[in-house]
């Protein structure tokens, strides 16, 4: 009995250490850990994924502490903050999908910068041609990319399923008129670390 009642207690101090008691942030409200769907392996795994990731994210430099945050449900990794410029965004963006076990990166870091009513209404119609190329292409699965525009520049990061098809990607974003260049992240499928179930 007393055996028993060690290990309860030593799971319990385990269990609440590694999940916590709520979730904030992603949903807007704390989700409590009994109504969560996910497994209590899949809490504990993506608990890991966040903390490896962070400390990646730290020791890369250590101001992202407080500007940049990271959530993980299910294996997704959704990345919120604020970044000083495009190539910062790009590297953590490609951090995160070489984590272990990572299924998704949903980045929504924004680049601090002065608003510019001009430029950014040419980066959102660059952006947008993108998309529409993107999606128009059959040889392209245009929901593997996310697509940012900076000041005429491209940064395009993601996954593709093929050599083939991440060259298309980039071929499409160069065909752009203003586009003054292209900075990809594309991973292939064959190279990601995708945890198998």
């Amino acid at each position: 009995m007393k055996n028993k009642l060690l290990v309860f207690s030593f799971l319990l101090l385990i269990m609440n250490g590694c999940v916590g008691t709520s979730s904030q942030g992603l949903f807007g409200t704390g989700v409590s850990i009994a109504i969560d769907p996910r497994s209590l392996g899949t809490q504990i795994d993506d608990n890991i994924m966040q903390k490896n990731l962070k400390a990646r994210i730290l020791l890369e430099d250590k101001k992202y502490l407080i500007s940049i945050n990271i959530k993980v449900l299910d294996g997704r990794i959704f990345l919120t903050g604020k970044v000083d410029d495009p190539e910062e965004k790009l590297k953590i963006t490609k951090m995160a999908w070489e984590t272990k076990g990572v299924r998704s990166v949903r980045n929504n870091v924004i680049i601090k910068e002065e608003f510019n009513f001009k430029q950014s209404a040419v980066d959102l119609l660059i952006t947008s041609q993108l998309r529409t190329a993107l999606i128009l292409n059959k040889n392209i699965k245009s929901t593997n990319y996310n697509i940012d525009t900076y000041k005429n520049k491209i940064y395009i990061y993601g996954i593709a399923q093929s050599q083939e098809e991440q060259k298309q990607v980039i071929e499409e974003g160069k065909a752009i008129p203003d586009v003054d260049r292209v900075i990809a992240s594309i991973l292939l499928v064959d190279d990601l670390r995708i945890q198998k179930n």
